[in-house]
């Protein structure tokens, strides 16, 4: 975050009256974050205000009073009993660049050079005090507003890890009395778990009014927006039970007020608490220089997903407690130490509709049209939501502001509604009963499918041309240049009035002829929307033609390069091996993995085509389900069609069997992690797959890892991998590391 500017604020009038305004913002936030557990604004949002709030008192000393935001921490609520801190539970400052923690180091270090820097990372949790008297816990509670917080022991008492009671050591006896400060936290696959079980709940209870004939359903509960709102509502429940059940943990990291002990420096105190038996940071280090510190922050930001816990920025402290109580403390932060925060992963923005786009089998997906924001290094306006029940279970609706995330390279997701700043304008999604391309009615395909389906499969626009997209793509004939646009060219062109292409039959008998009058709209990937130009027109192009001059001045219409080497690569394209033939016709639940375990069996699309339901369904990586989406497939006339036409163009149709026996040790004694979702196949069927070409299948990313296959919302594992340098490859790529091996697969 940049400096704040307060140019426009000329004088104190001017000043009084935005510092009122953004004092009252920042209070009204506070409340809904500290005592409702509730944000309706993210927290680089609310760093901003903050940020611009201590400008204006920089620039005009007289608004700084006691009552200023900028000199308080947190708030108090009612909802528990109040407690009274012994010593003061501080904020910390933060800063948002190398430069400013630079400055904040050289400002503290004026009169201590050599001073040694605890570095740890900043938890995104809820921050608590534990007393223990006599080794005895006798006290746990909230921060609250730095002097009172809220008494929440019973619930403490439920977390694990949290001792009832200290042990003690020679060197580090137990005191009289000590205050630890803390951080209650919920692990990642927790807060997952957590969610999903909310979400199943939902489901089951609006299924169970729905057959009980019941017109105004269940609510049900909303989904926590992240793993600190999970915590804080976790932690201040009635009922220490619902407490219990949550998997809460703490991490220690510093302490308050004591008698009988007393450390000498940050590091001291560390020792002594993991002496006593409590749970403290584990990520955290004493830097002797600010470059080493500086070396910890970027590490800790690029390992961040590494981590089983959620982290909004690292701490820097000054180690010595001597120098801490010379550099002394303002009313809200000590000034020995300091938070970076991290670039937001996490932000709020509007949800400005729901629209339903059509794949490639004619599944119809809901996505959302966001208000565009960036996130994690990048600008984000669209967002998956998977199909109706999941916009049902997240109680979104149009017009929220929503959570929104994105974490390293995984697809931007809707978390949850931000509830609290709802207006009463938004609406709620209705699925379209109809096919926004085709306009035919939309239905599930089989009895129990929780996915709407086009049935238009052989006319709908939308199925043709991501059908053609995806077996030009890497896992089926891996054809360059025929992209989205040159697939849209071929079968939505503006000019001529007939497509070249009205299903995929005719691909590889495509002619330059046939290419150069095409006239056709760019659509966008993500919606099917003709994309505009800078005027508001739609963009149009001729994606395969051009216009050269000869020499004597006469124009001539010729083929663009890329559609020279397109023609060339579908000749290519013809001698691919079989289980590319398999994948590229796009039979329902039939991936690369399945197409592969087919062409492993038969050796030939005819026998596939021939057997029958229970041949099929006993190939290993096969079964009932796909074995019958294949039946089917088969079953349709314009499907066969498609095939024959292959065959007549001299697609290769059988596999030379002793190709096929070569496969089976293409992994020898290759280690292999499997994260995210995989296209076509379960998480069990990949690793099925690797172990019977020799592969061995892992849980966790190390230096040993040969390789991760990476499908959709690929997260920690893939950011563990790629700081390792261990190869990645993503669904189309498992295909080539079944069918190649492994080298061959990352080296393209």
């Amino acid at each position: 975050m940049g400096p704040v500017n307060t140019e426009n604020i000329v004088d104190l009038e001017g000043a009084r009256e935005r510092h009122a305004d953004l004092s009252d913002q920042i209070t009204a936030h506070r409340k809904r974050y500290y005592d409702e557990d509730a944000p309706t604004i993210s927290d680089a949002e609310f760093d901003s205000l903050l940020q611009e709030l201590i400008a204006l008192e920089e620039t005009f000393p007289q608004l700084a009073t006691a009552e200023s935001p900028t000199q308080q921490i947190g708030t108090f609520s009612t909802l528990f009993t109040p407690v009274d801190h012994a010593e003061p539970m501080l904020s910390l400052d933060n800063v948002f660049n190398e430069e400013d923690l630079r400055t904040w180091s050289e400002r503290v270090t004026v009169d201590a050079p050599d001073a040694a820097y605890l570095c740890e990372v900043k938890l995104d949790g809820l921050a608590v005090n534990l007393t223990y008297e006599d080794g005895f816990l006798t006290r746990g509670a909230t921060r609250g507003d730095g002097r009172t917080g809220e008494d929440v022991t019973a619930n403490v008492r439920t977390i694990e890890g949290i001792p009832h009671r200290l042990k003690g050591t020679d060197e580090f006896p137990v005191p009289a009395f000590v205050e630890v400060r803390g951080e209650v936290y919920i692990p990642r696959e927790e807060f997952l778990k957590l969610n999903q079980a909310r979400e199943q709940a939902n489901l089951e209870a609006k299924e169970k009014a729905e057959a009980e004939g019941k017109t105004k359903l269940p609510k049900g509960e909303p989904l926590f927006a992240n793993p600190r709102n999970a915590a804080a509502g976790s932690l201040r429940q009635k009922k220490s039970e619902v407490t219990r059940r949550r998997a809460l943990r703490l991490m220690a990291h510093g302490i308050g007020a004591r008698r009988g002990f007393e450390p000498d420096s940050q590091s001291h105190a560390y020792e002594a608490l993991e002496a006593w038996g409590l749970p403290t940071i584990p990520d955290r280090i004493v830097a002797s220089t600010f470059d080493e510190a500086l070396e910890y922050v970027r590490h800790m930001e690029s390992s961040r997903h590494d981590l089983d816990y959620e982290i909004d920025g690292a701490v820097i402290k000054i180690d010595n407690i001597a120098t801490q109580r010379r550099l002394g403390h303002t009313s809200r932060a000590p000034r020995w130490a300091t938070a970076y925060k991290f670039a937001p992963e996490e932000v709020h923005t509007r949800l400005l509709d729901i629209k339903v786009g059509i794949g490639r089998t004619g599944r119809a997906t809901p996505y959302a049209v966001l208000e565009p924001v960036r996130v994690a290094g990048s600008e984000v306006e669209f967002a998956t939501l998977h199909n109706a029940d999941q916009v049902k279970a997240k109680q979104v609706l149009i017009g929220d502001t929503v959570v929104l995330r994105k974490a390293g390279d995984v697809i931007p997701e809707i978390v949850a509604p931000v509830v609290p700043a709802r207006d009463g304008s938004e609406r709620e999604f209705h699925m379209p009963q109809r096919c926004p391309e085709c306009d035919s009615p939309l239905a599930p395909a089989s009895e129990g499918d929780v996915d709407l389906r086009c049935p238009n499969s052989q006319k709908c626009p939308a199925q043709l041309r991501e059908r053609l997209t995806y077996l030009s793509g890497r896992s089926c004939f891996d054809i360059d240049d025929m992209g989205f646009v040159s697939c849209v060219a071929l079968t939505q062109p503006l000019e001529p009035k007939e497509p070249p292409l009205v299903d995929e039959g005719g691909v590889f008998d495509l002619t330059a002829e046939q290419l150069l009058p095409i006239k056709a709209l760019v659509l966008d990937r993500d919606t099917g929307l003709p994309k505009k130009n800078d005027d508001g027109t739609d963009k149009v192009v001729t994606p395969f033609a051009r216009v050269e001059k000869s020499p004597d001045g006469i124009e001539h219409v010729v083929l663009r390069a890329n559609a020279v080497k397109m023609l060339a690569n579908l000749q290519k394209a013809k001698s691919q091996p079989l289980w590319r033939v398999i994948n590229a016709l796009s039979i329902r639940h039939v991936g690369p993995v399945a197409a592969q375990a087919l062409a492993d069996a038969f050796g030939d699309l005819d026998r596939i085509r021939e057997a029958s339901q229970e041949e099929l369904s006993e190939i290993d990586g096969v079964g009932p389900t796909i074995a019958r989406a294949i039946r089917d497939w088969f079953s349709v006339d314009w499907h066969v069609g498609i095939v024959e036409r292959w065959r007549a163009s001299g697609v290769r149709m059988r596999e030379d069997v002793t190709e096929t026996a070569a496969i089976r040790a293409t992994l020898e004694g290759a280690t292999v992690v499997i994260t995210g979702t995989l296209e076509g196949h379960t998480r069990d069927e990949a690793a099925a797959a690797v172990k019977a070409r020799g592969g061995k299948v892992t849980g966790s990313v190390s230096k040993k890892t040969s390789v991760l296959i990476a499908g959709e919302n690929a997260g920690s594992k893939y950011d563990k991998a790629m700081k390792l340098g261990i190869p990645v490859v993503n669904s189309e790529g498992f295909a080539h590391l079944l069918t190649e091996g492994l080298e061959a697969a990352t080296s393209q």
